[in-house]
């Protein structure tokens, strides 16, 4: 996960997959059933608070040492479910992004070359004996991906205005079969619609992530740290899921005009927060 600077990491977005215990091997599965009996388990600022932390030895740490044994739980109808952090593969994938986020001499400030040769080095190292890896968590930075909206439906929406010290909340919760199925309809509508485009390869590129868990999964789409950066009111009237599901209606009506003006009110509202990164 981005872990260069404190202006990067609190304007994340995520995408995570609980998956059930059983779909864990043991003796993992044990470790994650004992793990969710805790009472001190760490929350999402938790999670944030640690990786800002590695950026205070010189130089920084880009990837931690050793992989954390933390994770996040709940229950999807009566399954217990966890999303293994995995922060140091994450670090290393966000390693790889890097050079597009920042501009070379923004990056040699913050992270030296050497650090991130090893850290490079480290990871195709690590990747011979784990070909398979794949994170349960995507993140962005000062957006949410709109192809990510697709996996979700505006009333699978959670809103929590906040209040005093507890910041709002904006998340979607849905199950991986219904994620699965409304990837593979959008991109049949789109194929149909549009032929190509940006939009079309993030789907496919997400579609096969999501064919990597458990069917009885549940999908979680959180604005994390982006809700910091959003205006309550914008936060409170932002429906993309379900523009972008009238988009995809649309186009499978056959109706161009009607998909472009749901698109463009989209490309607008995400511009704008876009916009806001140059404005700081």
């Amino acid at each position: 996960m981005p872990k260069v600077s404190s202006v990067i990491v609190p304007y994340a977005t995520y995408l995570r997959v609980y998956e059930p215990l059983a779909a864990f091997p043991e003796p993992e599965r044990s470790h994650w059933a004992r793990y969710a009996r805790r009472a001190d388990r760490p929350s999402y600022q938790d999670e944030l608070r640690r990786s800002l932390a590695d950026l205070v030895p010189t130089p920084p740490v880009p990837v931690p040492v050793h992989e954390s044994s933390d994770a996040f739980v709940l229950q999807a109808d009566g399954v217990l479910c966890v999303c293994p952090w995995r922060t140091r593969l994450r670090g290393w994938q966000a390693l790889q992004e890097l050079p597009e986020e920042l501009p070379k001499p923004v990056l040699d400030a913050v992270l030296p070359e050497v650090v991130r040769r090893q850290a490079t080095q480290d990871y195709e190292r690590w990747l011979v004996r784990n070909p398979d890896a794949r994170p349960w968590i995507r993140t962005a930075t000062w957006q949410v991906p709109l192809h990510w909206f697709v996996l979700v439906a505006d009333e699978e929406r959670r809103f929590d205005k906040g209040s005093g010290e507890i910041p709002p909340m904006l998340r979607y919760q849905t199950p991986m079969v219904q994620a699965r199925r409304r990837v593979a309809r959008a991109l049949r509508a789109l194929k149909d619609g549009i032929d190509e485009g940006p939009l079309i390869d993030g789907l496919v590129d997400v579609g096969r992530w999501l064919e990597e868990f458990h069917p009885r999964s549940t999908v979680e789409l959180d604005y994390g740290g982006l809700v910091h950066t959003l205006p309550a009111g914008e936060l409170e009237d932002d429906h993309s899921a379900a523009d972008v599901a009238e988009g995809i209606e649309a186009l499978r009506q056959g109706d161009g005009a009607a998909a472009g003006t749901a698109y463009a009110r989209l490309v607008e509202r995400w511009r704008a927060v876009r916009d806001r990164r140059s404005a700081n």
